[in-house]
């Protein structure tokens, strides 16, 4: 298996116990404030992850230290957004409406590059719309709040990689992700003391939850995408993120009992064919520029 491949599973994984993530939030939110389950899930992230890679940690320069604290507070935002959201709408609905990522990023790459979106990037932003209209619009055609706080989420997570995609060529990359954890739990941990009262998990359900979200789904996972990251392009990051909503979806039925519903379906599947189309068709527009750089090359 090539490199590229091996981070593409990479990426699978990770993106599989993102869609676990969801399961564990609702479970922690149901003895734990909002910042308090974020600080929680981002320290023991921070030292799990730390101890591991201790020698690397210590040779972290002001560079990475800047740019891992840029990215650690859009982590906290994206965190915190989420669980707010998760108060008032599903684990499945938070896993469909942060799959936006995989269309956002590339509309945000065609204003970078200041080119309009392409057709196929703009029917994938159609099929989106649609299916977040029939997940999370009830019969007066109002939206919850927790989908509103999610779909926020989704934006800032789409910077979160873009810049990340940037930052990780320049930095070294393991001290980088985890210092990135180490900073969105000191935010957290602020507004804790600030505007909460800081507890540590009282029921067995909360333990796995908290173990669950600093061990498995950040001290791993960001460890790994932004590994992964290197060698991979964000078209294919985009790809496969498109898989975590089914994760999230699955395990929430799973888990925590939630019901596979006709609006699910029909919701999730625009959702689904949109994210598909717009990474797709970017993917063909890589292989065509390759293969004319690649023949152009010859020529010369």
């Amino acid at each position: 298996m090539s490199i590229q491949g091996k981070a593409n599973l990479l990426m699978v994984i990770v993106t599989m116990f993102w869609g676990l993530s969801y399961t564990f939030m609702v479970m922690g939110l149901e003895t734990l404030a909002v910042y308090n389950v974020v600080a929680l899930r981002c320290i023991i992230a921070f030292v799990v992850a730390g101890i591991i890679f201790y020698k690397r940690m210590i040779k972290v320069d002001v560079k990475t230290f800047k740019y891992a604290a840029i990215q650690g507070l859009l982590l906290f935002i994206v965190f915190a957004l989420s669980l707010f959201g998760l108060e008032s709408t599903s684990a499945s609905n938070a896993g469909f409406i942060l799959s936006l990522t995989v269309v956002l990023v590339p509309i945000f790459s065609s204003f970078i590059e200041k080119k309009l979106p392409s057709r196929a990037v703009s029917f994938a932003i159609v099929c989106t719309m649609i299916g977040i209209t029939v997940l999370t619009a009830n019969g007066s055609f109002s939206f919850q709040k927790g989908d509103i706080l999610v779909a926020i989420a989704a934006l800032c997570y789409s910077i979160y990689l873009l810049l990340n995609s940037s930052f990780t060529r320049n930095v070294e990359s393991i001290s980088y992700g985890i210092y990135q954890l180490g900073f969105a739990g000191l935010y957290a941990l602020v507004l804790t003391f600030l505007l909460e009262t800081p507890t540590l998990p009282n029921s067995s359900s909360s333990w796995i939850a908290i173990i669950g979200l600093g061990v498995i789904c950040s001290a791993f996972c960001f460890v790994g995408q932004t590994v992964a990251q290197q060698y991979t392009s964000v078209t294919h990051t985009g790809l496969i993120f498109s898989l975590e909503p089914i994760f999230a979806a699955m395990f929430a039925m799973m888990f925590i009992g939630e019901g596979l519903t006709l609006k699910l379906i029909i919701g999730g599947s625009f959702i689904l064919i949109g994210n598909l189309f717009a990474q797709l068709e970017h993917l063909h527009v890589l292989r065509f520029l390759r293969k004319h750089q690649h023949e152009k090359a010859i020529h010369e």
